[in-house]
């Protein structure tokens, strides 16, 4: 005899039956045509069933996706505005300060100097540097003041990542132009700046910016180069990355330390 007692809960109603068969596991076989390759799937290879389920899954969302992106498509050709600012900016000394003012921010260091005591500058920058390279076209009047090595790249053979990444080595460039609203110096591999491998290698870069060079924004920098699609390097104080952990490192992808002589 069954004494066990009984169950206390109330019989579900039929709304409560129906309702719990919306709550059923949906049904998740897949279409036929799937069907048939995860069954093909199986007799030659079992561990391939759950392979194929991911790859029409994977297709499904794909295509879900590129519905979406064609439903808000327009239909016909979009104007975008090119109204951009391309003027120099204000004349004077105004925008060589607001570049100062955003090189140092970014930790360089720059100083302002005249055409006449700009060997002097340089020279100083290099105090205790045992060797320095230059691009070809540098002036050698740049390094009258420094009286250690000087290796010329490609006088007569260009220089190595060895030659460039020697301890102490300082690079010695000028700069196509610069932005002042982004601090931003702009090298275009002309003559007087070289191979990009010049100042992406060596720890020290000293770049000389003249004050005809510098514009306000970057639709007038761009306006400047004299070939917008030749590689460009693009520096806005020292190399630097807060990738790890927000601590800012130094040096990782181009030159630790920048120094900007700005001659006006």
């Amino acid at each position: 005899m069954n004494t066990a007692d009984p169950d206390p809960r109330p019989a579900p109603d039929a709304a409560d039956a129906a309702e719990g068969a919306d709550l059923a596991e949906p049904d998740t076989d897949p279409p036929a045509d799937a069907a048939a390759t995860l069954s093909d799937a199986r007799e030659t290879d079992p561990a391939a069933t759950s392979t194929v389920g991911l790859a029409h899954a994977v297709d499904s969302a794909r295509e879900e996706v590129l519905r979406r992106v064609r439903a808000v498509r327009p239909t016909s050709a979009v104007t975008v505005p090119r109204g951009y600012d391309a003027g120099d900016g204000p004349g004077g000394g105004a925008l060589v300060e607001l570049l100062v003012d955003r090189l140092e921010d970014y930790r360089a260091t720059v100083r302002t100097t005249t055409p006449a005591e700009l060997a002097g500058a340089v020279g100083t920058l290099l105090d205790g540097v045992p060797r320095v390279v230059v691009p070809g076209g540098v002036p050698g009047e740049w390094l009258a003041g420094y009286d250690g090595a000087v290796a010329r790249d490609g006088s007569p053979e260009a220089l190595t990542v060895g030659d460039l990444d020697e301890p102490g080595v300082a690079v010695v460039t000028g700069c196509a132009v610069a932005i002042a609203e982004t601090g931003t110096l702009i090298l275009d591999a002309g003559p007087e700046q070289g191979r990009r491998q010049l100042t992406l290698v060596p720890d020290h870069h000293i770049c000389v910016v003249r004050a005809d060079q510098v514009v306000a924004r970057v639709p007038a920098a761009l306006r400047r180069l004299a070939d917008p699609t030749r590689p460009l390097t693009l520096i806005s104080g020292p190399s630097a990355t807060s990738d790890i952990e927000l601590n800012r490192v130094e040096g990782v992808h181009g030159p630790r330390r920048l120094d900007v002589v700005v001659v006006v």
